[in-house]
């Protein structure tokens, strides 16, 4: 037996309403545009304890959810020089900065790598920068990047990650410290 024609004339329920905007922790809202809100993820060096927030790039319809109390650097050397591969400003507000960072680096003259893990406590007056302490927790070296150093250190009131290179080798450096703060 079959049957033909309408079985049921009771609808469903209402589909959900669209959003119409999305509240941000900063840059609030993020408004979508023909329904369409792009949601994308990115990095923020502001002073955030939560370590996450939400950008709403100002009524525009991209929301980014950003990891918050980042910084991060990459650069290449081609000699003994010391290179500044991050310069951190600590701001005008007096507190502490505790840090907690790796530094990658590739030799691509030898095809060799390293690796760095790094903690440091650092304070500011809010017009310069003391090192209180920094340990070099794992250092992870091939033999062809023995002659390599990184550091971490203060200058004026910046937080910098210094790396040094080797003459004629092109090595290509990476670093990413987290910062909590204090005041």
């Amino acid at each position: 037996m079959s049957q033909a024609g309408i079985i049921n004339t009771q609808s469903g329920p209402p589909p959900p309403p669209v959003p119409t905007s999305f509240v941000t922790d900063v840059n609030s809202p993020s408004i979508p545009i023909a329904n369409v809100e792009n949601v994308f993820g990115g990095t923020s060096t502001i002073n955030n304890n939560k370590g996450i927030q939400t950008d709403g790039s100002s009524g525009s319809n991209t929301l980014t959810v950003q990891l918050t109390n980042r910084v991060q650097g990459q650069t290449t050397t081609a000699n003994a020089a010391p290179t500044n591969i991050i310069s951190f400003g600590a701001g005008a507000t007096p507190g502490t900065y505790v840090i907690d960072g790796t530094i990658g680096a590739f030799d691509t003259t030898d095809i060799a790598s390293a690796a760095y893990f790094f903690t440091a406590g650092i304070r500011t007056t809010g017009a310069a920068t003391v090192l209180i302490g920094l340990q070099f927790s794992t250092e992870f070296e091939e033999a062809a990047l023995a002659a390599s150093d990184i550091d971490i250190s203060v200058s004026g009131n910046n937080i910098l990650v210094v790396v040094t290179g080797i003459a004629a080798k092109s090595i290509d450096w990476d670093a990413i410290f987290t910062y909590r703060f204090v005041s």
